[in-house]
């Protein structure tokens, strides 16, 4: 090892045989435990239990609402659903198969960000004194960190298995993905909940699927968006004075210290770290601009696609959104993951922007948002929507 090269970090775990054993293999582990994150994504999804294949009479529904919906989409938005020249697949699925294949198509972020975590923090200056609390940690969250982040990604997803409609739930494009899921189970269930009729929910749900699929599919509105999220997801730093701090107070001679060991390691603040980077906080802005549009765009067209469809259209986006902005703890955890911030004052930014625009512009103002990148709009344009047609007009005029 050359003078340059940081030193390795303190095994907690050494001269323990037993517990030696278990550091070697969780140092083998990689950066993410994928075969954990899975089991522990489909143990939430389902509650533990076995779970019933979807409904023939559901699948056969959905499908045939799903044709419906994708002509009148079209027409609402302008924009081809296609996917080289084929119509999506909406396909149903239980709860235990969306966690599964949302875990398969969030794998790259999930990869990025244990990569993030994985790397060891810098090492103290030479005028720094060391800190053995500090190495310790560091080596301890090194060697259990890819199982318990393991366990925190998979509970994320099986948390979202148990409320997801369908695959844009969360407004992350899944590039190539020519199957659209829906979760019957989950759907019928809201429309028992409030008494809503469940064919006309079902409509509204495909509506909801293909709109966010239309949009999220824009070639540089897709490309924006992963890139924003996936640099947030790589912008995250391991800090082991976090998990320093948490475990603080533990007394490892108690008989229930590994047990607030597993506690600790669970916490979302160990886990991503307790500080947000300097490149996260540069990057956010536009992210939660590109989000608002996309949320507020996706909002307008499926209440234009419905007004013409569903009866009580109306009251159901009421109720569906009011769910949509109700934060529990794994929301949270999600939101900070991701750097996706759904809250009620981010849906009505969007719904600011998108309105403002059709006042001025009307609907062929609004549909510039999918004509190249240039064309989203700033942070500070999503807030003054006629900044950013004036610059649209100026562009077009000098080009």
């Amino acid at each position: 090892m050359s003078e340059a090269d940081p030193p390795e970090p303190i095994n907690p775990f050494a001269g323990l045989p037993m517990f030696g054993e278990l550091a070697r293999m969780l140092g083998a582990q990689g950066p993410l435990n994928w075969d954990v994150a899975r089991q522990v994504a489909i143990a939430v999804a389902t509650g533990g239990t076995s779970e019933p294949n979807v409904e023939p009479t559901a699948r056969v529904a959905i499908e045939e609402l799903a044709r419906i919906a994708e002509l009148h989409v079209q027409h609402a938005t302008g924009l081809d659903v296609m996917i080289d020249g084929v119509p999506p697949q909406l396909v149903c699925v239980t709860r235990g198969e969306w966690a599964q294949r949302t875990l398969e198509a969030y794998r790259p972020l999930m990869q990025q960000l244990a990569t993030s975590l994985g790397q060891r923090p810098p090492a103290p200056g030479p005028d720094e004194p060391a800190d053995p609390m500090f190495a310790m940690m560091a080596g301890l969250s090194q060697m259990i960190g890819p199982s318990m982040l393991a366990m925190a990604l998979g509970s994320m997803v099986g948390h979202l298995a148990t409320r997801a409609f369908g695959q844009y739930d969360l407004p992350i494009p899944r590039p190539g993905a020519r199957q659209l899921l829906v979760v019957p189970e989950t759907v019928d269930g809201f429309a028992a909940e409030w008494e809503l009729d469940r064919s006309e929910l079902r409509l509204w749900v495909c509506l909801q699927e293909l709109t966010g699929h239309a949009v999220l599919n824009v070639p540089h509105v897709r490309d924006e968006l992963i890139g924003l999220v996936s640099r947030h997801v790589a912008g995250f730093r391991p800090n082991p004075e976090a998990i320093a701090e948490k475990l603080g107070s533990l007394d490892l001679g108690d008989a229930d210290a590994m047990r607030g060991l597993q506690q600790a390691f669970g916490d979302p603040e160990v886990l991503l770290g307790a500080v947000q980077s300097p490149e996260q906080q540069a990057e956010l802005p536009k992210l939660d601009a590109l989000v608002s549009v996309v949320v507020g765009y996706v909002d307008h067209a499926v209440d234009r696609a419905a007004a013409a469809l569903i009866g009580s259209a109306e009251r159901i986006s009421e109720a569906v959104r009011r769910r949509r902005v109700e934060a529990s703890a794994e929301d949270v955890f999600v939101e900070r993951l991701f750097g996706l911030t759904i809250t009620r004052r981010q849906v009505e930014r969007g719904r600011a922007f998108v309105t403002g625009v059709i006042e001025r512009a009307g609907d062929e103002g609004l549909r510039q948002l999918f004509t190249t990148a240039t064309a989203l709009p700033t942070p500070n344009e999503v807030d003054a929507p006629g900044l950013w047609l004036a610059r649209l007009e100026f562009d077009a005029g000098a080009s």
